[in-house]
């Protein structure tokens, strides 16, 4: 089973890019996305053969996800619950037999970090949301989780420190989502492998000299790791300030 996650900062621009051949290229199974900044109505994505499920922020032209896959689902959910964080389009959860698949678009904390109070807020409930769902079947969830977890996981990190994704805050609430008994796919497979990452800037030619951060993920909860392949980072495909990021697991729908 082949899944990707792709922050596309803009679907209608995006798809101008290049995003239509990726699709149809890399043929997953699932295929999810963040910031497509889209309302009802304002793009018809015609792709053949999958399901196509959107969650819309209430604010115009902000935020977004989708997921396309193969397989129609149990049931779906949009957001977790909570109507402080369901207003932005952040969340969607499909449920299949045997286990819960969720993409996600975690608010950033912005600049001068002015919503890092409200994203520690919401990185305390979505993990618990995601534990719940843990009760019933396990959970792979993707997306971009805006937080460069370890030091390894930008290119530079000293200057960095505490700027929006890499404050000491953010990667302590990762660190204790992973304590929680999910696995960092990526890092599972490649501990130290370094200068491998998932977005950059479009300041200062910052792909062009692969000054990046790693903040996109596919997550699993611990019971799934005998059935994991590889995780991937398709840092070759252009058409966002994101690149693709990629899990292979041996399950079925």
């Amino acid at each position: 089973m082949k899944l990707i996650s792709w922050n596309v900062n803009g679907l209608r621009a995006c798809v101008q890019k290049g995003f239509t051949d990726f699709f149809n290229d890399v043929d997953a199974d699932v295929f999810c996305i963040q910031e497509s900044k889209l309302q009802e109505g304002q793009i018809s994505l015609d792709l053949p053969g999958y399901y196509q499920f959107w969650n819309y922020a209430v604010k115009k032209g902000y935020s977004g996800t989708a997921v396309f896959t193969r397989k129609e689902p149990l049931s779906v959910s949009y957001g977790i619950g909570i109507e402080e964080h369901d207003q932005e389009g952040r969340v969607i959860t499909l449920e299949y037999q045997d286990f819960y698949l969720v993409t996600v678009y975690t608010p950033n904390s912005k600049s001068e970090l002015e919503r890092l109070s409200y994203r520690m807020q919401w990185e305390d409930d979505f993990l618990k949301y995601l534990k719940k769902l843990e009760t019933v079947k396990p959970v792979i969830f993707c997306g971009d989780l805006n937080v460069a977890h370890k030091e390894i996981d930008l290119k530079n990190p000293s200057s960095n420190h505490h700027n929006a994704g890499f404050t000491d805050e953010e990667r302590e609430k990762f660190s204790s989502l992973l304590a929680g008994g999910f696995i960092d796919t990526f890092r599972y497979f490649y501990p130290d492998t370094a200068g491998i990452y998932s977005w950059w800037s479009y300041r200062f030619r910052a792909r062009e000299k692969n000054a990046g951060w790693r903040i996109d993920y596919f997550c699993v909860s611990d019971s799934l790791k005998p059935y994991l392949k590889d995780a991937k980072i398709h840092t070759d495909i252009t058409g966002s300030d994101h690149c693709p990021v990629e899990l292979d697991i041996d399950l079925k729908f």
